[in-house]
Protein backbone atom coordinates (compact mmCIF):
# COMPACT_ATOMS: atom_id res chain seq x y z
CA UNK A 1 0.00 0.00 0.00
CA UNK A 2 2.82 2.40 0.78
CA UNK A 3 4.54 1.74 -2.56
CA UNK A 4 1.31 2.54 -4.38
CA UNK A 5 0.79 5.68 -2.29
CA UNK A 6 4.35 6.79 -3.00
CA UNK A 7 3.73 6.47 -6.73
CA UNK A 8 0.45 8.37 -6.51
CA UNK A 9 2.00 11.28 -4.62
CA UNK A 10 4.89 11.34 -7.08
CA UNK A 11 2.47 12.21 -9.88
CA UNK A 12 2.13 15.62 -8.20
CA UNK A 13 5.84 15.96 -7.50
CA UNK A 14 5.56 14.98 -3.82
CA UNK A 15 8.36 12.84 -2.38
CA UNK A 16 6.90 10.79 0.46
CA UNK A 17 10.34 9.74 1.69
CA UNK A 18 11.37 13.39 2.06
CA UNK A 19 8.08 14.05 3.88
CA UNK A 20 8.72 11.25 6.37
CA UNK A 21 12.26 12.46 6.96
CA UNK A 22 11.03 15.97 7.77
CA UNK A 23 8.29 14.62 10.02
CA UNK A 24 10.83 12.62 12.03
CA UNK A 25 12.58 15.85 12.97
CA UNK A 26 9.51 17.69 14.33
CA UNK A 27 9.00 17.12 18.07
CA UNK A 28 5.75 17.58 19.93
CA UNK A 29 5.87 18.72 23.56
CA UNK A 30 3.62 16.32 25.47
CA UNK A 31 1.90 17.90 28.46
CA UNK A 32 2.26 15.96 31.70
CA UNK A 33 -0.98 17.31 33.17
CA UNK A 34 -3.25 15.11 31.05
CA UNK A 35 -2.07 12.15 33.12
CA UNK A 36 -3.31 13.35 36.51
CA UNK A 37 -5.99 15.95 35.74
CA UNK A 38 -3.66 18.90 36.48
CA UNK A 39 -3.24 17.75 40.06
CA UNK A 40 0.52 17.95 40.45
CA UNK A 41 2.42 16.77 43.50
CA UNK A 42 2.61 19.93 45.58
CA UNK A 43 -0.92 19.43 46.93
CA UNK A 44 -2.62 16.62 44.96
CA UNK A 45 -5.89 16.97 46.84
CA UNK A 46 -6.12 20.73 46.32
CA UNK A 47 -8.62 22.52 44.12
CA UNK A 48 -7.64 23.87 40.72
CA UNK A 49 -9.55 27.14 40.58
CA UNK A 50 -8.26 30.10 38.55
CA UNK A 51 -10.67 29.35 35.72
CA UNK A 52 -9.44 25.77 35.31
CA UNK A 53 -11.68 22.71 35.41
CA UNK A 54 -11.20 19.02 34.63
CA UNK A 55 -14.30 16.86 34.23
CA UNK A 56 -14.73 13.11 34.35
CA UNK A 57 -13.77 10.34 36.75
CA UNK A 58 -12.18 7.63 34.61
CA UNK A 59 -10.21 5.31 36.90
CA UNK A 60 -6.43 5.09 36.91
CA UNK A 61 -5.28 8.66 37.45
CA UNK A 62 -1.57 8.91 38.22
CA UNK A 63 -0.99 9.61 41.92
CA UNK A 64 2.80 9.79 42.13
CA UNK A 65 5.66 10.94 39.89
CA UNK A 66 6.60 7.33 39.19
CA UNK A 67 3.05 6.45 38.15
CA UNK A 68 2.90 9.49 35.90
CA UNK A 69 6.23 8.62 34.30
CA UNK A 70 5.07 5.03 33.79
CA UNK A 71 1.94 6.26 32.02
CA UNK A 72 3.99 8.61 29.87
CA UNK A 73 6.32 5.79 28.90
CA UNK A 74 3.35 3.72 27.78
CA UNK A 75 2.00 6.65 25.74
CA UNK A 76 5.42 7.28 24.18
CA UNK A 77 5.58 3.64 23.10
CA UNK A 78 2.45 4.25 21.01
CA UNK A 79 3.62 7.49 19.39
CA UNK A 80 6.14 7.59 16.53
CA UNK A 81 9.08 10.00 16.65
CA UNK A 82 11.27 11.75 19.21
CA UNK A 83 9.43 14.24 21.36
CA UNK A 84 9.48 16.45 24.46
CA UNK A 85 7.86 16.59 27.89
CA UNK A 86 6.04 19.69 29.05
CA UNK A 87 6.14 20.04 32.86
CA UNK A 88 4.40 22.41 35.25
CA UNK A 89 6.06 23.67 38.43
CA UNK A 90 3.46 21.91 40.61
CA UNK A 91 4.97 18.58 39.51
CA UNK A 92 7.99 18.99 41.77
CA UNK A 93 9.28 16.06 43.83
CA UNK A 94 9.97 16.77 47.50
CA UNK A 95 9.47 15.14 50.88
CA UNK A 96 8.77 18.47 52.58
CA UNK A 97 6.56 21.35 51.56
CA UNK A 98 8.34 23.92 49.41
CA UNK A 99 6.71 27.24 48.58
CA UNK A 100 6.61 28.07 44.90
CA UNK A 101 8.86 31.10 45.23
CA UNK A 102 11.57 28.83 46.71
CA UNK A 103 11.60 25.90 44.26
CA UNK A 104 14.97 24.80 42.90
CA UNK A 105 16.36 22.53 40.22
CA UNK A 106 16.81 19.68 42.71
CA UNK A 107 13.05 19.44 43.05
CA UNK A 108 12.86 18.50 39.35
CA UNK A 109 16.04 16.47 38.99
CA UNK A 110 14.05 13.25 38.80
CA UNK A 111 12.23 14.59 35.74
CA UNK A 112 15.45 15.78 34.14
CA UNK A 113 17.11 12.39 34.63
CA UNK A 114 14.03 10.60 33.31
CA UNK A 115 13.91 12.81 30.19
CA UNK A 116 17.57 12.07 29.58
CA UNK A 117 16.91 8.33 29.82
CA UNK A 118 13.96 8.64 27.42
CA UNK A 119 15.77 10.92 24.93
CA UNK A 120 13.19 13.65 25.53
CA UNK A 121 13.55 17.40 25.48
CA UNK A 122 11.95 19.20 28.42
CA UNK A 123 9.77 22.32 28.61
CA UNK A 124 8.57 24.10 31.74
CA UNK A 125 5.81 26.35 33.09
CA UNK A 126 5.36 28.47 36.21
CA UNK A 127 2.15 27.41 37.99
CA UNK A 128 0.30 30.66 38.77
CA UNK A 129 -2.92 28.97 39.89
CA UNK A 130 -4.34 26.59 42.53
CA UNK A 131 -2.70 28.52 45.35
CA UNK A 132 -4.06 30.76 48.16
CA UNK A 133 -2.19 33.74 46.68
CA UNK A 134 -4.09 33.26 43.43
CA UNK A 135 -7.52 33.24 45.07
CA UNK A 136 -8.09 36.94 44.39
CA UNK A 137 -7.91 36.24 40.65
CA UNK A 138 -4.76 38.34 40.27
CA UNK A 139 -1.10 37.23 40.38
CA UNK A 140 1.56 39.13 38.41
CA UNK A 141 -0.97 41.94 37.94
CA UNK A 142 -2.09 42.10 41.57
CA UNK A 143 -2.23 45.54 43.24
CA UNK A 144 -0.99 43.83 46.41
CA UNK A 145 2.80 44.23 46.51
CA UNK A 146 3.28 41.06 48.55
CA UNK A 147 1.17 38.91 46.25
CA UNK A 148 2.83 40.32 43.18
CA UNK A 149 6.30 39.79 44.70
CA UNK A 150 5.51 36.13 45.44
CA UNK A 151 4.55 35.40 41.85
CA UNK A 152 7.46 37.37 40.41
CA UNK A 153 9.84 35.32 42.52
CA UNK A 154 8.09 32.10 41.49
CA UNK A 155 8.49 32.92 37.80
CA UNK A 156 12.12 33.93 38.33
CA UNK A 157 12.82 30.63 40.08
CA UNK A 158 11.19 28.76 37.19
CA UNK A 159 13.47 30.46 34.65
CA UNK A 160 16.55 29.44 36.64
CA UNK A 161 15.29 25.85 36.81
CA UNK A 162 14.48 25.85 33.09
CA UNK A 163 17.95 27.13 32.29
CA UNK A 164 19.42 24.23 34.28
CA UNK A 165 17.11 21.79 32.50
CA UNK A 166 18.23 23.01 29.11
CA UNK A 167 21.90 22.90 30.09
CA UNK A 168 21.69 19.35 31.44
CA UNK A 169 19.79 18.02 28.44
CA UNK A 170 21.74 19.97 25.83
CA UNK A 171 18.48 21.27 24.36
CA UNK A 172 16.89 24.61 25.20
CA UNK A 173 13.85 24.57 27.46
CA UNK A 174 10.80 26.62 26.50
CA UNK A 175 9.39 28.28 29.62
CA UNK A 176 5.85 29.54 29.13
CA UNK A 177 4.22 32.09 31.43
CA UNK A 178 0.44 31.97 31.65
CA UNK A 179 -1.52 33.77 34.36
CA UNK A 180 -5.27 33.68 35.10
CA UNK A 181 -5.50 37.38 36.01
CA UNK A 182 -8.76 39.11 35.26
CA UNK A 183 -12.12 40.31 36.55
CA UNK A 184 -15.51 38.64 36.57
CA UNK A 185 -17.30 41.90 35.83
CA UNK A 186 -16.52 45.14 34.03
CA UNK A 187 -13.37 46.79 35.42
CA UNK A 188 -13.07 50.47 36.19
CA UNK A 189 -9.41 50.48 35.12
CA UNK A 190 -7.99 48.33 32.35
CA UNK A 191 -4.68 50.18 32.11
CA UNK A 192 -3.28 49.80 35.63
CA UNK A 193 -3.41 45.98 35.78
CA UNK A 194 -1.60 45.80 32.44
CA UNK A 195 1.00 48.28 33.60
CA UNK A 196 1.61 46.11 36.66
CA UNK A 197 1.81 42.98 34.53
CA UNK A 198 4.33 44.59 32.19
CA UNK A 199 6.48 45.74 35.11
CA UNK A 200 6.32 42.25 36.66
CA UNK A 201 7.32 40.57 33.41
CA UNK A 202 10.16 43.05 32.91
CA UNK A 203 11.58 42.02 36.27
CA UNK A 204 11.01 38.30 35.69
CA UNK A 205 12.83 38.37 32.36
CA UNK A 206 15.65 40.69 33.40
CA UNK A 207 18.34 38.02 33.93
CA UNK A 208 19.79 36.15 30.93
CA UNK A 209 19.07 32.42 30.68
CA UNK A 210 21.02 31.08 27.69
CA UNK A 211 19.55 27.57 27.84
CA UNK A 212 15.97 28.78 28.18
CA UNK A 213 13.49 30.33 25.74
CA UNK A 214 10.89 32.64 27.31
CA UNK A 215 7.29 32.49 26.09
CA UNK A 216 4.15 34.40 27.10
CA UNK A 217 0.59 33.14 26.63
CA UNK A 218 -2.63 35.09 26.22
CA UNK A 219 -6.22 34.18 27.06
CA UNK A 220 -9.61 35.51 26.00
CA UNK A 221 -11.53 34.81 29.21
CA UNK A 222 -11.75 32.35 32.07
CA UNK A 223 -14.24 31.18 34.66
CA UNK A 224 -14.29 34.09 37.08
CA UNK A 225 -12.65 36.45 34.57
CA UNK A 226 -15.35 36.64 31.93
CA UNK A 227 -15.33 40.42 31.55
CA UNK A 228 -11.63 41.23 31.50
CA UNK A 229 -8.35 39.35 31.17
CA UNK A 230 -5.17 41.31 31.82
CA UNK A 231 -2.93 39.23 29.53
CA UNK A 232 -4.86 39.59 26.29
CA UNK A 233 -3.55 38.61 22.87
CA UNK A 234 -2.87 42.24 22.02
CA UNK A 235 -0.92 42.74 25.23
CA UNK A 236 1.31 39.73 24.72
CA UNK A 237 1.78 40.20 20.99
CA UNK A 238 3.08 43.70 21.66
CA UNK A 239 5.20 42.51 24.57
CA UNK A 240 6.73 39.57 22.69
CA UNK A 241 7.48 41.78 19.69
CA UNK A 242 9.12 44.41 21.89
CA UNK A 243 11.19 41.90 23.86
CA UNK A 244 11.74 39.55 20.90
CA UNK A 245 10.69 36.51 22.88
CA UNK A 246 8.42 33.57 22.06
CA UNK A 247 4.69 34.23 21.71
CA UNK A 248 2.35 31.40 22.71
CA UNK A 249 -0.88 30.91 20.77
CA UNK A 250 -3.34 28.57 22.47
CA UNK A 251 -6.07 27.18 20.23
CA UNK A 252 -8.64 27.53 23.01
CA UNK A 253 -7.79 31.06 24.08
CA UNK A 254 -9.60 32.97 21.37
CA UNK A 255 -13.17 33.51 20.24
CA UNK A 256 -14.67 30.20 19.03
CA UNK A 257 -14.65 31.43 15.42
CA UNK A 258 -11.13 32.87 15.67
CA UNK A 259 -8.48 30.42 14.45
CA UNK A 260 -4.82 30.45 15.45
CA UNK A 261 -3.87 28.96 12.06
CA UNK A 262 -4.66 32.37 10.59
CA UNK A 263 -2.33 34.09 13.06
CA UNK A 264 0.85 32.06 12.56
CA UNK A 265 2.19 33.76 9.43
CA UNK A 266 1.32 37.25 10.70
CA UNK A 267 2.89 36.82 14.13
CA UNK A 268 6.09 35.32 12.73
CA UNK A 269 6.72 38.59 10.90
CA UNK A 270 7.16 40.32 14.26
CA UNK A 271 8.30 37.74 16.81
CA UNK A 272 11.28 35.38 16.47
CA UNK A 273 9.45 32.19 17.42
CA UNK A 274 6.03 30.87 18.34
CA UNK A 275 4.84 28.32 20.86
CA UNK A 276 1.57 26.63 19.98
CA UNK A 277 -0.71 25.05 22.55
CA UNK A 278 -2.69 22.75 20.32
CA UNK A 279 -6.03 22.04 21.91
CA UNK A 280 -9.70 21.72 20.94
CA UNK A 281 -12.08 24.10 22.55
CA UNK A 282 -15.76 23.17 22.29
CA UNK A 283 -17.79 26.38 22.57
CA UNK A 284 -15.27 27.66 25.11
CA UNK A 285 -11.73 26.95 26.29
CA UNK A 286 -12.63 23.42 27.33
CA UNK A 287 -9.38 21.76 26.25
CA UNK A 288 -10.75 18.64 24.59
CA UNK A 289 -8.44 15.96 23.16
CA UNK A 290 -7.06 17.02 19.80
CA UNK A 291 -8.84 15.47 16.82
CA UNK A 292 -7.84 15.53 13.16
CA UNK A 293 -10.05 18.55 12.54
CA UNK A 294 -9.90 21.14 9.77
CA UNK A 295 -8.30 23.60 12.18
CA UNK A 296 -5.62 21.15 13.30
CA UNK A 297 -4.75 20.48 9.66
CA UNK A 298 -4.71 24.22 8.98
CA UNK A 299 -2.35 24.82 11.92
CA UNK A 300 0.07 22.07 10.97
CA UNK A 301 -0.07 22.99 7.29
CA UNK A 302 0.95 26.58 8.07
CA UNK A 303 4.03 25.29 9.88
CA UNK A 304 5.35 22.91 7.24
CA UNK A 305 4.16 24.73 4.11
CA UNK A 306 6.06 27.83 5.23
CA UNK A 307 9.02 25.73 6.44
CA UNK A 308 9.00 27.37 9.86
CA UNK A 309 9.21 24.21 11.96
CA UNK A 310 12.50 25.56 13.35
CA UNK A 311 10.64 28.66 14.62
CA UNK A 312 7.45 27.05 15.91
CA UNK A 313 7.38 24.93 19.05
CA UNK A 314 4.41 22.56 19.05
CA UNK A 315 2.93 21.71 22.43
CA UNK A 316 -0.36 20.10 23.38
CA UNK A 317 -2.70 21.35 26.07
CA UNK A 318 -5.80 19.36 26.91
CA UNK A 319 -7.08 17.44 29.92
CA UNK A 320 -9.89 14.93 29.70
CA UNK A 321 -10.68 12.76 32.71
CA UNK A 322 -13.69 11.10 31.07
CA UNK A 323 -11.55 8.69 29.01
CA UNK A 324 -8.39 6.65 29.48
CA UNK A 325 -5.67 9.24 30.02
CA UNK A 326 -2.95 7.31 28.21
CA UNK A 327 -5.29 6.94 25.24
CA UNK A 328 -5.91 10.71 25.32
CA UNK A 329 -2.18 11.33 24.91
CA UNK A 330 -1.90 8.79 22.10
CA UNK A 331 -4.91 10.16 20.22
CA UNK A 332 -3.82 13.78 20.56
CA UNK A 333 -0.17 13.37 19.60
CA UNK A 334 -0.80 10.90 16.79
CA UNK A 335 -3.40 13.27 15.32
CA UNK A 336 -1.00 16.20 15.53
CA UNK A 337 1.67 14.20 13.72
CA UNK A 338 -0.84 13.10 11.08
CA UNK A 339 -1.81 16.71 10.57
CA UNK A 340 1.85 17.58 10.01
CA UNK A 341 2.20 14.68 7.56
CA UNK A 342 -0.84 15.83 5.57
CA UNK A 343 0.83 19.22 5.22
CA UNK A 344 4.15 17.66 4.26
CA UNK A 345 2.45 15.63 1.53
CA UNK A 346 0.89 18.69 -0.08
CA UNK A 347 2.24 19.82 -3.48
CA UNK A 348 2.90 23.25 -1.99
CA UNK A 349 5.22 24.52 -4.72
CA UNK A 350 2.71 23.63 -7.42
CA UNK A 351 -0.13 25.26 -5.53
CA UNK A 352 1.84 28.45 -4.98
CA UNK A 353 2.89 28.60 -8.62
CA UNK A 354 -0.74 28.35 -9.70
CA UNK A 355 -1.67 31.07 -7.22
CA UNK A 356 1.03 33.44 -8.48
CA UNK A 357 -0.18 32.91 -12.04
CA UNK A 358 -3.74 33.67 -11.02
CA UNK A 359 -4.78 30.10 -11.84
CA UNK A 360 -7.17 29.68 -8.95
CA UNK A 361 -8.93 26.84 -10.76
CA UNK A 362 -5.85 24.63 -10.52
CA UNK A 363 -5.28 25.71 -6.93
CA UNK A 364 -8.77 24.71 -5.83
CA UNK A 365 -8.85 21.54 -7.90
CA UNK A 366 -5.58 20.24 -6.45
CA UNK A 367 -6.51 21.21 -2.91
CA UNK A 368 -9.67 19.14 -3.21
CA UNK A 369 -8.11 16.19 -5.02
CA UNK A 370 -5.47 15.86 -2.31
CA UNK A 371 -8.17 15.12 0.25
CA UNK A 372 -8.64 11.62 -1.17
CA UNK A 373 -4.94 10.81 -1.57
CA UNK A 374 -3.75 7.82 0.52
CA UNK A 375 -2.35 9.63 3.57
CA UNK A 376 -3.24 6.59 5.68
CA UNK A 377 -0.79 4.33 3.86
CA UNK A 378 2.05 6.81 4.35
CA UNK A 379 1.18 7.29 8.04
CA UNK A 380 1.07 3.54 8.61
CA UNK A 381 4.49 3.21 7.01
CA UNK A 382 5.86 5.88 9.33
CA UNK A 383 4.48 4.09 12.40
CA UNK A 384 5.88 0.79 11.16
CA UNK A 385 9.35 2.25 10.64
CA UNK A 386 9.30 3.84 14.10
CA UNK A 387 8.26 0.53 15.70
CA UNK A 388 4.94 1.70 17.13
CA UNK A 389 1.51 0.12 16.58
CA UNK A 390 0.00 0.60 13.13
CA UNK A 391 -3.62 1.71 12.85
CA UNK A 392 -5.91 1.15 15.84
CA UNK A 393 -3.67 -1.64 17.19
CA UNK A 394 -2.36 0.82 19.79
CA UNK A 395 -5.74 0.72 21.53
CA UNK A 396 -5.24 -2.96 22.40
CA UNK A 397 -2.04 -2.03 24.21
CA UNK A 398 -3.85 0.71 26.13
CA UNK A 399 -6.57 -1.73 27.17
CA UNK A 400 -3.96 -4.21 28.35
CA UNK A 401 -2.18 -1.49 30.34
CA UNK A 402 -5.50 -0.44 31.83
CA UNK A 403 -6.22 -4.00 32.94
CA UNK A 404 -2.79 -4.70 34.40
CA UNK A 405 -1.77 -1.26 35.77
CA UNK A 406 -4.41 1.46 35.84
CA UNK A 407 -7.22 -0.66 37.26
CA UNK A 408 -5.05 -1.48 40.29
CA UNK A 409 -4.96 2.15 41.40
CA UNK A 410 -7.57 3.02 43.97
Amino acid sequence: MYDQAREQYATLGVDTEAALERLSKIPVSIHCWQGDDVGGFENPDGQLGSGLAVTGNHPGKARTPDELRSDLEKALSLIPGDHRLNLHAIYLETDTKVERDAIETRHFQGWIDWCKSQNLGLDFNPSCFAHPLADSGLTLASPDDGVRRFWIDHCKACRVIADDMGAQLGDKTVTNIWIPDGYKDTPADRMAPRQRLKASLDEVLASPTPNNLDAVESKLFGIGSEAFVVGSHEFYLGYAAEKQIVLCLDAGHFHPTEMISEKISSCLLYVPELLLHVSRGVRWDSDHVVTLSDELQAITREIVANRVEDRVHIGLDFFDASINRVAAWAIGVRNTLRGLLIGLLEPTDRLRAAELEGDYTTRLALQEEMKSFPIGAVWDEYCKRRSVPVGPAWLDEVRSYEDTVLSKRS
